[in-house]
């Protein structure tokens, strides 16, 4: 049984932090590049940032470029989102998606997490 479960999402100010973890099981996670997604309310899925499976190269989406920070700790089976500076803008459910390096698939999907960025 593959397992991708987000935490860490909270109503929060803006300019305030948030951390966002995934805890995945059923699966060989350390094989597997690792990505977050977000949809925003009446919006489309949006690509936020990804991580290789050696995890030593990392990406951002424009929006996320200075304020976004993804990691992994593959001794745990996790996947962490450090979010900075957030904006209103950054309101949306987010996922944690692992993708097929081979064909650009993204083939297991969590439940999501929602950041709500308001004052």
């Amino acid at each position: 049984e593959v397992q991708l479960v987000e935490s860490g999402g909270d109503l929060v100010q803006p300019g305030g932090s948030l951390r966002l973890s995934c805890a995945a099981s059923g699966f060989t996670f350390s094989s597997y590049y690792m990505n977050w997604v977000r949809q925003a309310p009446g919006k489309g899925l949006e690509w936020v940032s990804a991580i290789n499976s050696g995890g030593g190269i990392t990406s951002y989406a424009d929006s996320a470029k200075g304020r976004f920070t993804i990691s992994r700790d593959d001794a745990k089976n996790t996947l962490t989102l450090q979010i900075n500076s957030l904006k209103p803008e950054d309101t949306a459910v987010y996922y944690c998606v692992a993708m097929d390096g081979s064909s650009d698939t993204w083939e297991y999907w969590g439940q999501g997490t929602q950041v709500t960025v308001s004052s």
